[in-house]
């Protein structure tokens, strides 16, 4: 089960996230859904269309279970079966 103390270890794609600090002062605040995930990228389905945003130039937020949690983009800046631990 997912919660806030291992989101870094699950599939991240179906989430609900927007970006609350970025290198990138414009995508502060983009909030959207995530569609797909590569190693270095998001796409967010948002209410304009997909965006792909970089992973590491940004702190995500994630609601689960009304609980938020704030993960460094670094932390899960690997593909989703490296942060599993499972082999591909």
């Amino acid at each position: 089960m997912i919660t806030p103390e291992n989101i870094t270890r699950h599939e991240l794609i179906g989430l609900d996230t927007s970006i609350v600090q970025s290198s990138n002062l414009q995508v502060i605040g983009l909030s959207g859904k995530i569609v797909d995930e590569t190693k270095s990228m998001f796409s967010i389905q948002t209410s304009t269309g997909v965006k792909s945003m970089p992973k590491a130039d940004s702190t995500w937020q994630f609601t689960i279970n009304g609980i938020s949690t704030l993960v460094d983009g670094k932390t899960i800046a690997k593909r989703s079966y490296e942060r599993m631990g499972v082999k591909a």
